[in-house]
């Protein structure tokens, strides 16, 4: 696999691993990292064998969010062709021609600062540490979120929720992050990582053409409409239903065992 500087990969069979790994920095990420981070989610995506992905954080902390000084000038300099063409924004807000369609699951403790917010709401699941600290702080800085906090932390959250940490930077700790809706577990740091496995391992365990379908349906439901995401119900269970892992779902349900699905 290939290696990176500030990222760490790892398979576990079907679940996929990927480690923030600048801890001397407070994993505070730079523009190499953002790029690694997109390389490794790129890497996943096309991995056939990886069903399902876990991002979490060597050392103290998740993240203490942007090295700002370093990105500002990679995004004065390219703007919107800020990542690699053909690879996966990690938080999905454009610029880039592909967007993440497999699970991910992200595990967050220590300090999680406002692009690390941001990258547990562009995640399909979020678990967090005791005593994990959170805030979105970039008003503070003069500027605003732009990793999709304005959008997916008042759709999560609310308008007021969400409106009273982006506009004033406040910390948050974890127990008003559950109550508010963006983080779904609260566990002991350490069993952080070996729950957010083993929740990727029940993910993989599915049939990977259900998961997709899943997935593409309630995306589609937030980013065009109910209606539209209604309209594709019945075609996205029969194209399920005529595949080789909806044939072993009936099979399994007659026989009254579990499913053995090859992703077929």
């Amino acid at each position: 696999m290939k290696s990176y500087t500030y990222i760490q990969i790892e398979k576990k069979g079907p679940v996929f691993c990927i480690a923030l790994n600048r801890p001397d920095a407070r994993n505070a990420m730079n523009t190499q990292m953002i790029m690694e981070l997109s390389d490794a989610l790129t890497v996943y995506e096309d991995d056939p064998n990886s069903r399902c992905a876990v991002l979490y954080a060597n050392g103290l902390h998740f993240t203490f969010g942007l090295e700002l000084e370093d990105v500002a000038k990679s995004i004065l300099e390219q703007g919107r062709n800020f990542f690699k063409k053909g690879n996966i924004n990690p938080w999905d807000t454009g610029g880039t021609d592909r967007v993440r369609k497999k699970p991910l699951i992200t595990a967050v403790h220590g300090f999680c600062l406002t692009l690390g917010i941001e990258l547990m709401l562009a995640s399909d699941i979020a678990l967090a540490a005791e005593k994990t600290v959170f805030a979105q702080m970039e008003v503070q800085r003069g500027i605003l979120p732009f990793g999709g906090a304005t959008i997916r932390f008042v759709r999560t959250s609310g308008w007021g929720n969400a409106m009273k940490y982006i506009l004033t930077g406040d910390t948050f700790d974890v127990s008003e992050a559950y109550r508010i809706g963006i983080v779904q577990e609260i566990l002991p740091k350490k069993e952080l990582l070996t729950r957010a496995i083993e929740l990727a391992e029940r993910i993989s365990a599915q049939a990977p053409k259900a998961i997709d379908a899943v997935l593409t349906n309630a995306r589609k439901a937030i980013e065009v409409g109910d209606l539209e995401a209604i309209d594709d119900l019945v075609p996205l269970v029969t194209d399920c239903l005529k595949s080789e892992d909806g044939q072993e779902g009936i099979r399994s349900l007659l026989e009254k065992r579990t499913a053995v699905f090859k992703g077929k």
